[in-house]
């Protein structure tokens, strides 16, 4: 089950004094659920960057928080400094990082964009994708002037987008913000063979959507060919959304190709690395590996590890973490230095931080063990949705085997997305081992709450039959999910490996137990909900489910024993 994520980099207009910044991002942290990942002061520009993730609506409570808090302890009226600007909050755009659309993002920026605009009292630009006009995807259009040009922008006719179009005491202290959003920026490096910075730029002028300026004759030396405005034409590179230089790292002893992404969906970072590598190649250079500055979301190692695991035609439905490796062997991100998933990609970083014990992370053993102490969690519902994990488990595993059979090659691309299906069914079922144990603790806290007067009796009974019901769903999820694997088992027991036809047998007896064992969980959780239409609709659609899984398994082991024989 993907998370939903984004990412939030507001920009403030204090860069030096650590006590301003530090109020500022102290009410980011105080948002439960808010991953504070990165503060980044400069004293020259007068400006922090402060990067924090989380869950849509935490980032967005945390984003407006923060905006407020800027003005309330930065003075616009006094700032200096080598950076554009317009407000105490400068700029505030938002990013998607996982499960969340862009069109899902514009309108959290939108929506961000009117609450600090009507409840603050700040002018409001939307910018980048939020923007309301084509002009204003620019920022510089919607910070021309900065700061000090804002009172005669207003006067002239000028208006946000939300807030008033007014400098008054109030506004001259906040100045006005742009909120945005915008894809993820992946500040990237390619290691070249070569000590040379002129060669490394050529390679990146190949490249970067800008290009280089044409010339007559020789391409370095020759005279700039202009048009007719007398503006210098230009020759675009071959990647969108990218920008590039080259230059010399003394560190390293090496020159690279520096880029930025911008637009991850139009130029994926692994379709970069090999059209520099082709580019370098052309000019008889060689690229060495790369090195990926700050951090990324899982995407871009997960795309990079599917891309060249394909071109090797070979299944991509292998657990996440071969994936990375392949992204990593295959980019060369650890030519310079150790490369550490756990510490560069957000969602990793995000999990880490969660101390919270997962059953999921127990040895085997530690997991049977856990389950047979006196404790009644994890109980028959956990049970349950690890054994369609292991059903959906079995799938890609002969899916994988029968992808890499010798003389199957032609078929690897069917049998890859077999098992693609398989890991996402495992991991959503994985997942479901701990959210049903956690369904089981809500309502023991629910029983633990007070019940001395009428008011908390009443809670406590709105609050147990919530985690009741919660209870119910999630079992029911269970059944759902674990159905699905039925369809992946029969495709391997009909179409995959012969000699991994009883492992897909077996995979329909995980996927029938796991059926049946979250139907018992179903039924007895929804015989507690006094919602009595609720619990009967659930309990007849767990029933049907059931019902289906019985026919499915015999339609299974009839294809497993026949091939037996």
């Amino acid at each position: 089950m993907t998370r939903k994520l984004i990412e939030c980099v507001p920009n403030f207009s204090e860069g030096r004094d650590m006590q301003i910044i530090k109020q500022i991002t102290d009410v980011v942290e105080g948002v439960e659920g808010v991953r504070l990942l990165d503060v980044d002061p400069g004293a020259a520009t007068n400006r922090t960057v402060v990067t924090f993730v989380g869950e849509p609506d935490k980032v967005m409570e945390a984003a407006f928080r923060a905006v407020k808090k800027a003005s309330e302890v930065i003075d616009m009226r006094h700032h200096h400094g080598e950076h554009p600007r317009m407000g105490a909050t400068d700029v505030c755009p938002l990013v998607p990082i996982s499960g969340v659309t862009m069109e899902e993002c514009v309108e959290y920026a939108r929506t961000l964009a009117r609450r600090i605009g009507e409840e603050l009292g700040i002018p409001v630009f939307c910018y980048e994708s939020a923007a309301y006009s084509e002009e204003r995807r620019n920022l510089a259009v919607c910070r021309a002037g900065e700061y000090e040009g804002l009172a005669k922008r207003f006067a002239d006719g000028v208006k946000p987008d939300f807030g008033p179009a007014v400098i008054d005491d109030y506004t001259a202290r906040t100045g006005a913000t742009a909120v945005g959003a915008r894809d993820f920026l992946i500040a990237i490096n390619y290691n070249l063979n070569t000590t040379s910075t002129r060669r490394a730029n050529s390679v990146a002028f190949d490249v970067r959507e800008k290009g280089r300026k044409k010339r007559e004759g020789d391409p370095i030396t020759g005279k700039v060919v202009k048009d007719e405005n007398g503006e210098p034409v230009w020759i675009p590179g071959t990647l969108k959304g990218c920008k590039a230089i080259g230059w010399y790292i003394e560190e390293y002893g090496i020159a690279q190709v520096s880029m930025n992404v911008t637009d991850i969906n139009a130029t994926p970072v692994h379709v970069a690395f090999d059209e520099v590598c082709e580019k370098a190649h052309a000019r008889g250079l060689r690229v060495t590996g790369s090195e990926i500055v700050g951090l990324i979301p899982k995407k871009v190692l997960i795309d990079a590890g599917k891309y060249y695991l394909a071109k090797q035609n070979r299944s991509c439905g292998i657990p996440e973490e071969d994936i990375v490796k392949i992204a990593v062997k295959s980019m060369g991100l650890d030519d310079l230095r150790p490369f550490n998933p756990r510490e560069k990609v957000i969602e990793y970083i995000l999990e880490d931080s969660d101390k919270s014990p997962k059953l999921v992370d127990l040895t085997v053993r530690g997991f049977a063990e856990e389950t047979s102490r006196e404790s009644p969690a994890p109980g028959g519902g956990s049970i349950s949705a690890y054994m369609g994990s292991l059903g959906a488990a079995l799938g890609a595993m002969v899916a994988n085997l029968s992808s890499h059979k010798r003389g199957w090659d032609d078929q690897c691309p069917k049998f890859s997305k077999w098992a693609e299906a398989g890991q996402d069914l495992m991991y959503e079922l994985l997942h479901l081992v701990d959210e049903d144990t956690a369904a089981f603790n809500r309502i023991m806290a629910a029983m633990s709450l007070p019940k001395k007067t009428d008011a908390e009796k009443e809670a406590r009974a709105a609050a147990m039959q919530e985690a009741t019901l919660y209870a119910t769903e999630v079992p029911l999820r269970t059944m759902k999910a674990s159905l699905k694997v039925f369809g992946l088992v029969e495709a391997m027991a009909s179409e995959g490996n012969p000699n991994s036809v009883s492992d897909a047998g077996v995979g329909a007896l995980a996927a029938r137990s796991a059926v049946l064992g979250a139907f018992l969980n179903v039924r007895i959780n929804a015989a507690g909900l006094k919602d009595r239409e609720k619990a009967d609709a659930l309990v007849s659609e767990a029933a049907e489910i059931a019902k289906e899984a019985e026919a499915q398994e015999r339609k299974v082991l009839e294809i497993v024993n026949a091939k037996i024989g």
